[in-house]
């Protein structure tokens, strides 16, 4: 029955404009209080090892520590600004670190640590309102708090975890906006709103703005944030289309249209903004790269739009350093690798040290844990097949992030041979996640159910309990691994045991 004075809307209806409302469930928090614990224990614990930089640590902490000092990145061989091609604000993020613990390995890995775990809390948070389901919640927290590729970027002084927390930020934020937009449009209805009739209401969506804030943090990181950009963008107009149609609108697409994208232009507006204030030590201070580009070369400079001409000419210059990158190297991949683990990195190895046996290993290697790694693909196969079959807008909201995520490197690999490496995927990561989270609920309650209830039951016992014994599986694989995700000595026998792929892992 519709509440007291509210007009009654049809079963159907409120249906398909039904939202997750029991967000405060608390049964909910508790479960994403425990999986975060984890994953805050895990990333946090033993942090300072190895005490020297690993991998691209020696860039990153650096020049944090040199913004600190001089508003900018630096170089103290010229004594002057040194030229780096991503943009700031993942390195003010491990100055905050620097700050509080110095310049040493805790002060610069903390921030990437709780990073890390910020994902894992936002990622259960997402899971938990696209499939309503407290049981997949955690499925997901678990499998990217025990993912040893997200492990080892969560302990490590590098750019990446930065932005994919702030795509999934960003993700999430969206998809609070589209609960928000059906459950107006319900309420519309609810009191007294007639498609046939009325006038149609006008709605400010907050939480959109609010992605296009995290979006604009996450280009401050990396510029290949915006590979998301035009799928989010299509996710936010088939998302409101789609609420006006199920709230009976005739030319859903038309009416409206003009204001949806509107209201993308004010949240890319604020995207510009942000990212523009991430690079505010370098335009409160005469030193950054490219700073006077203008008044150093005889053309004019004038206030404002100078400093901004001439942070654009810097743009030029780092995407045109981006787009010429085909140096070679040991450990670069291809996409098509990726999620084979067909080339993990090594970022860090010593083969001295005790361990109780006459040789030794200490290694960090940047691995995905395999049993969860190599489930993605079927998965992605899953989701498509049930984006097909179902028409289920959660199949293709992940297979958005999926998209902006891997494809465009894809194209990057065949068209110039860029180099790149296997953490380029992190951002989508969480997408990949989600889409086993996906099969695995359609493991657990099949398409249109049974008509018995005891029979819907025990095919749902089933379903639970070939998910547990995967997430179990999960869970020691990543046990087995967990030495070479953290840097541990061991013996140089377990050391080779672990390597699964011979010399791709080496």
């Amino acid at each position: 029955m519709a509440p007291f004075g509210k007009r009654r809307v049809p079963d159907a209806v409120r249906r398909r404009l039904s939202t997750l409302d029991n967000w405060l469930n608390p049964y909910s928090w508790l479960v994403t209080a425990v999986i975060v614990a984890i994953a805050a224990i895990l990333r946090l614990v033993g942090l300072s090892k190895p005490k020297v930089l690993v991998f691209d640590e020696v860039y990153y902490p650096t020049d944090a520590w040199d913004m600190l000092h001089h508003g900018v990145e630096w170089d103290e061989r010229t004594n002057g600004p040194a030229y780096v091609v991503h943009p700031p604000l993942g390195k003010w993020l491990i100055a905050l670190g620097e700050m509080a613990f110095g310049n040493t390995p805790v002060g610069w890995r903390v921030p990437t640590a709780v990073a890390g775990t910020l994902m894992v809390l936002i990622l259960i948070r997402v899971a938990y309102r696209m499939f309503r389901s407290i049981v997949l919640a955690g499925v997901a927290g678990l499998l990217m708090t025990l993912d040893g590729f997200h492990l080892v970027l969560s302990r490590t002084s590098l750019l990446d975890i930065f932005l994919g927390l702030f795509i999934l930020a960003t993700f999430a934020a969206l998809l609070i906006d589209r609960d928000a937009y059906r459950r107006r449009w319900l309420r519309a209805l609810e009191n007294g709103f007639d498609p046939e009739t009325s006038r149609l209401p006008h709605f400010v969506p907050w939480w959109l703005f609010v992605g296009g804030v995290m979006f604009g943090l996450a280009c401050g990181v990396k510029w290949s944030a915006l590979f998301f950009a035009p799928l989010f963008a299509l996710l936010v107009v088939a998302w409101r289309v789609g609420a006006r149609r199920s709230a009976g609108i005739r030319r859903p697409i038309a009416v409206r249209l003009l204001g949806d994208l509107g209201w993308l232009v004010v949240s890319f507006t604020l995207t510009v903004i942000f990212y523009l204030a991430t690079w505010t030590g370098w335009f409160v201070t005469n030193s950054g790269y490219f700073r006077h580009y203008r008044e150093a070369n005889g053309m004019s400079e004038p206030p404002i739009l100078g400093a901004l001409l001439n942070l654009a000419h810097y743009h030029h210059q780092a995407y045109t350093f981006h787009s010429g990158l085909t140096d070679k190297h040991p450990y670069q991949s291809w996409p098509w690798q990726w999620l084979l683990l067909g080339r993990p990195v090594a970022f860090h190895w010593n083969g001295t040290g005790s361990c109780g046996a006459s040789s030794c290993a200490t290694e960090i290697l940047l691995l995905g844990t395999p049993i969860l790694w190599w489930s993605f693909l079927p998965a992605i196969g899953a989701l498509i097949w049930f984006g097909v079959a179902r028409r289920d807008w959660r199949a293709y909201a992940i297979g958005a992030g999926l998209a902006g995520g891997l494809l465009p490197w894809f194209y990057y690999a065949v068209a110039d041979s860029r180099t790149m490496f296997v953490f380029y995927v992190l951002p989508a990561l969480p997408f990949l996640i989600l889409a086993v989270t996906y099969a695995l609920g359609a493991i657990m309650t099949p398409p249109g159910g049974i008509e018995s209830g005891e029979r819907r039951s025990d095919r749902q016992l089933v379903g639970t309990v070939i998910v547990g014994a995967f997430v179990a599986i999960v869970a020691l694989c990543f046990a087995y691994f967990y030495p070479i995700f953290v840097g541990e000595t061991i013996p140089y026998q377990s050391w080779q045991a672990r390597m699964w792929l011979g010399s791709r892992w080496i």
